[in-house]
């Protein structure tokens, strides 16, 4: 504003209006409205003063001991699990069930369509991780495979 030698900008867009105004010295006085009364919002003049702001931080997974030996079927996508194909029939993998890399070890269910889970590892299964008809994300754990 202060190049262009601007005093007041302001833009209104379906149901969006901003309008800025230059006063107190250098500093810019900002203003916005959205759906609620109009309101003012003073910007500091030198943005780069603030602190930065940094995302979450995200641990990195510990290797354990524990998990030695064990590989994990996980999910492939966003669904929910389903252990069987209805709900009279018997679980495709349950604990002490041995699965093969091609082996269906169950459903997940995403937007009406059933897609059947391989088990992409050989060995014994340990642990069921996930509930029966539970929602499950992308990469989550569903079985703990003892391998062969």
């Amino acid at each position: 504003m202060k190049r262009s030698d601007l005093s007041e900008f302001e833009v209104e867009e379906e149901g969006f209006k901003i309008k800025i105004k230059r006063g107190l010295g250098d500093q810019p006085i900002v203003s916005h409205q959205t759906a609620h009364p109009y309101q003012q919002i003073a910007a500091p003049a030198d943005l780069s003063a603030r602190a930065p702001v940094s995302a979450p931080a995200v641990a990195a997974p510990v290797s354990t001991n524990d998990d030695a030996g064990f590989t994990y079927i996980k999910s492939p996508m966003v669904g929910t699990f389903y252990r069987s194909g209805s709900p009279d029939s018997p679980p495709f993998a349950d604990i002490n069930t041995k699965v093969e890399e091609k082996s269906v070890a169950c459903i997940i269910e995403a937007m009406k369509i059933m897609n059947e889970i391989q088990a992409e590892t050989k060995g014994t299964i340990v642990e069921v991780l996930v509930e029966n008809g539970q929602p499950v994300e992308y990469g989550q754990r569903l079985f703990k495979v003892k391998s062969a």
